[in-house]
């Protein structure tokens, strides 16, 4: 047991009791809420849940709408950069795109510098679904953030922004963006 700098005995962890509640969208460990970490991931999973509430009537899963978004952002992704976003194995990233493709959201196209590799671009049809859905998004976001004026909401982007920066800087391999 390692005591602090002033000698004196550590003190002992009282048991800790989870309990695991329900409260109509998720489930939730009773003590966890105010964890940065728990906070923040289970933002982020509402915010996919919305996405693909948001999606569902245009035939699209989520998941499928995030890879139009992130095309959007980075076209001209290959299938592995696709897959380590979405922290998929590269066959389950290759299924979806597949899916995709046949829908004419997105399309293949030969990489010029790789001739085993292919790059995925938005169609117009998925970047026209995209521009469709955009105030939809931008209010679900609107509605997440009530109750923040608007020096608040900059506070908030900036403290997660620096939260990000410093998880990036600590990861021992950087992250693979476009290949």
């Amino acid at each position: 047991m390692v005591r602090p700098e002033n000698d004196a005995p550590a003190k002992k962890c009282a048991p800790c009791y989870f309990i695991l509640a329900y409260n109509n969208y998720s489930y939730y460990v009773c003590g966890m809420d105010q964890n940065v970490a728990y906070l923040t991931a289970d933002i982020g999973r509402l915010f996919r849940k919305r996405l693909d509430c948001l999606a569902r009537p245009n035939g699209l899963t989520g998941t499928q709408m995030r890879v139009l978004i992130y095309l959007n952002r980075f076209p001209g992704s290959n299938q592995v950069a696709l897959a380590g976003y979405f922290e998929v194995e590269p066959i389950t990233a290759g299924r979806m795109v597949d899916r995709m493709v046949s829908a004419g959201l997105v399309e293949r196209r030969a990489d010029p510098n790789d001739r085993r590799a292919w790059l995925v671009y938005a169609t117009d049809k998925g970047r026209e679904l995209l521009k469709e859905l955009r105030g939809e998004f931008d209010a679900n976001v609107k509605s997440a953030l009530c109750g923040l004026d608007e020096s608040e909401r900059r506070t908030l982007e900036n403290l997660l922004g620096q939260v990000r920066q410093n998880l990036l800087d600590q990861m021992e391999e950087p992250e693979v963006v476009n290949g």
